[in-house]
């Protein structure tokens, strides 16, 4: 009787099973075919070396024969339990890398059956195949006979899974395949993993960790380092804390990382665990610890970290410094008091700043007697200073909040008991008086004439009266366009010199409305004292910044399409003020409006730039814009544009820029791109990121306004240079909203570049 090789008959058996399987028109004989097949799967009654030759050279031809049956009738008379035990188990009980490369292919390549490859890849995430995969890389040490290309393959789609899957299913992406449902459960199987190669290390076998580490560098390289080691980090160091079979395990999972990817790595394990508390622990080590102090408190003072650093980079030095004050006693952190905390009191930055005070008040409590600490007037929303908050908890010192916990609950329970007081005093026989219909009755009423809400504002000495008349001033001044034209430019004089010496309610908006209404009523007199006293001697920042807002919303204002007569007035957008809008947002705003306008979307077609439409800024554009120009590099006594006061200068870079948006289609926005190119490339390279902001913001507003053989024409001879500049800044400044708009610049320069070359301008 002649006998046949395992490999042989393992060949033939699954041949003809699949055959059955591809051709059958029975379903009786599908079923028995299949069920021949589950005897080489994990539970099945196969010897181990046909098993092992099954997994080897048939396992994945079943698969694939499996996913074609997905539009087959067999397939949808199946019940679910049928469908669970004859098609599920295949990819849930054989090879896991196997498996888990094949439902990912077919996720990602077919339509019907979609539902059902992608059901099972959830089943095979959520019953710990995983675990079971990773397991199999670690088993018997080096002796593994994969080659290196699965092996590369396996590592990248376990890495990238979350993101294979949502490419393919976009807003139908089941929960476990989202990043931080998947790489929080991938963490937990590494340390399943890690636990069982410790148990059997325990009894004398050998393992590898070379795919883990290579899976976990990727992972981390990835950018999902925080999810993984957040959840690595804490079991590792309690682990490894007493047991030396532990310690050797987590030495060679980093050994074992590749070179390239340690960094991300490292990085990623030093967020979430403390080295500063290691180092405290023993007096051998706490030498370091000072010297970590002491660098750290370098870094924290130097002012060109200030300015050159992201702020999620300075916050965590400032957490660092403050827990190693923490962990330090008072003899050792003497050396603080040398530091200053000048260069981040002085940032344009409210982040850095807070952060300045927040750490300056905590070190204060730490260094000095309760009479002479600091104080800052420093107020936290908690709804989004969340990350200021944990500067405070890490240094363990007692900090007021505004009145939120303590300070609410108790007014929350004298309110409370007054109002039960109440109801016990309350009596049904009194009849109350109905005061629905009082009126408070004022000393002062409201100025009617513009002249004498004038005089109110320039003589008066009665709060009451000042607040009336500038609560009416707007109103006025846009009802009486002839009467405002005659004191225009006194009027303006007066709101500008205007203090809030009586703390008036909404003081500094009443003003700039009537600042505003002055400009819009009367524009080129108004508007031309307004920039010239821009650059004049002995006014504050405020003022002067007073003085940028004002320009900016009238300009906004006027720049608001003419009402045609024929379809009625048209409704004027109320104008967000750059006080309230923020630093960056508003204009960024403006920015992507027209940039979708002048984007082409395939789906769509093309999208047209926005119709030109008469407007009143047009002609009036030049008043405000090119006196803003005039003398800005003119150092003053009480005035350094181009020196220390670049809060200034950044914001009325950002002006600039939104004077420039608002000219486009006017004649004269050729003119004032010009201008603004030459005046922003003066200090394209200046150290301080609000005015890098301001610069990137007027530099996409040119190329958004400019016509494009204009524009071309004016940086022909620097176009490579302008081109590396917005290249350089999109890679590698430390501030991400500088990136940003330099991308958006880009975008718009080889935009502009690729019309100019498709739409030459005809020669006369």
């Amino acid at each position: 009787m002649r006998s046949s090789s395992p490999e042989a008959e393992v060949r033939v058996a699954v041949g003809s099973c699949l055959r059955c399987v591809a051709t059958s028109r029975r379903n009786e004989e599908t079923d028995r075919a299949l069920r021949a097949l589950a005897r080489y799967l994990e539970d099945g009654d196969a010897s181990a070396s046909r098993r092992a030759e099954f997994n080897r050279a048939q396992y994945t031809r079943v698969l694939q024969v499996l996913v074609r049956t997905l539009s087959s009738d067999w397939f949808h008379s199946l019940c679910a339990e049928r469908r669970k035990e004859l098609w599920d188990t295949f990819f849930l009980k054989g090879p896991p890398d196997q498996a888990l490369m094949m439902l990912l292919d077919s996720v990602n390549s077919i339509s019907s059956g979609l539902e059902q490859c992608v059901r099972v890849l959830e089943n095979f995430l959520s019953s710990g195949r995983v675990r079971v995969l990773l397991w199999s890389k670690c088993e018997g040490g080096s002796e593994h006979t994969d080659s290196a290309r699965l092996r590369e393959t396996v590592l990248g789609r376990l890495a990238a899974l979350p993101t294979l899957a949502a490419n393919r299913l976009h807003t139908h992406t089941p929960v476990l395949f989202l990043p931080q449902q998947y790489y929080q459960q991938l963490a937990c199987d590494i340390l399943a993993t890690l636990e069982k190669t410790c148990q059997t290390l325990r009894v004398g076998q050998d393992c590898s960790l070379g795919f883990v580490a290579q899976l976990l560098g990727k992972v981390c390289m990835q950018g999902h380092g925080g999810l993984v080691c957040g959840m690595l980090a804490p079991h590792l160091s309690s682990l490894t804390r007493s047991d030396v079979l532990w310690q050797r395990v987590s030495c060679k999972l980093l050994e074992n990382v590749p070179e390239r990817w340690v960094e991300s790595v490292i990085t990623a394990l030093i967020h979430n665990l403390t080295v500063l508390g290691y180092l405290a622990l023993e007096e051998g080590r706490r030498l370091l610890l000072r010297q970590v102090l002491q660098s750290v408190c370098e870094v924290w003072c130097n002012s060109s970290a200030v300015r050159h650093t992201p702020v999620e980079q300075q916050l965590y030095v400032s957490k660092a410094l403050l827990l190693c004050v923490s962990l330090l006693n008072h003899t050792d952190i003497q050396e603080l008091r040398e530091g200053n905390a000048t260069c981040r009191l002085d940032s344009n930055i409210e982040c850095v700043r807070r952060i300045g005070m927040v750490v300056g008040e905590c070190l204060s409590q730490k260094l000095d007697p309760p009479t002479s600490q600091l104080k800052f007037q420093v107020t936290f929303d908690l709804s989004v200073s969340n990350r200021e908050f944990l500067i405070i908890l890490c240094c363990n010192v007692s900090y007021s909040l505004p009145s939120f916990s303590t300070s609410f609950f108790f007014v929350f329970l004298h309110s409370s008991f007054c109002l039960s007081c109440l109801s016990f005093l309350s009596d049904d026989d009194l009849t109350p008086y109905d005061m629905s219909h009082d009126q408070v009755k004022q000393k002062v009423t409201s100025p009617h004439y513009i002249r004498d809400c004038l005089e109110a504002l320039m003589s008066s000495n009665d709060p009451e009266r000042l607040e009336l008349s500038l609560q009416v001033a707007e109103e006025l001044l846009r009802k009486n366009i002839s009467a405002t034209r005659e004191v225009s430019v006194k009027f303006t004089k007066v709101l500008l010199h205007l203090e809030d010496r009586y703390n008036t309610t909404g003081f500094y908006k009443l003003r700039q409305n009537a600042m505003v209404a002055l400009a819009v009523m009367h524009t080129q007199p108004v508007v031309e004292y307004l920039t010239t006293e821009f650059y004049s001697l002995n006014y504050s920042l405020r003022q002067r910044l007073d003085i940028l807002e004002v320009l900016a919303l009238s300009a906004q204002e006027l720049s608001e399409p003419i009402p045609d007569k024929r379809t009625g007035p048209h409704s004027v957008t109320p104008a967000t003020t750059l006080e309230l809008c923020g630093e960056v947002e508003h204009w960024r705003q403006v920015v992507e409006k027209r940039i979708q306008s002048k984007t082409r979307r395939i789906s769509k077609g093309v999208s047209q730039p926005p119709k030109a439409t008469p407007n009143r800024y047009a002609p009036v554009a030049g008043y405000f814009f090119f006196p803003l120009l005039r003398n800005y590099d003119r150092q003053q006594v009480t005035f350094d544009l181009l020196g220390n006061d670049h809060l200034v200068l950044g914001r009325l870079m950002h002006t600039l820029g939104l004077l420039m948006h608002l000219a486009i289609n006017a004649p004269v926005a050729t003119q004032m791109g010009k201008a603004l190119l030459d005046f922003v490339w003066a200090v394209r390279f200046h150290a301080d990121q609000m005015v890098r902001r301001g610069v990137l913001f007027a530099v996409c507003a040119v190329f958004l306004s400019m016509p494009s053989e204009n524009l071309l024409m004016e940086i022909s001879d620097d176009l490579l240079e302008n081109r590396a500049w917005l290249a350089d800044i999109a890679e590698n400044d430390p501030d991400a909203d500088c990136r940003s708009l330099a991308m958006q610049s880009l975008v718009l320069l080889e935009r502009n570049v690729k019309s100019h070359l498709k739409n030459p301008p005809l020669e006369a």
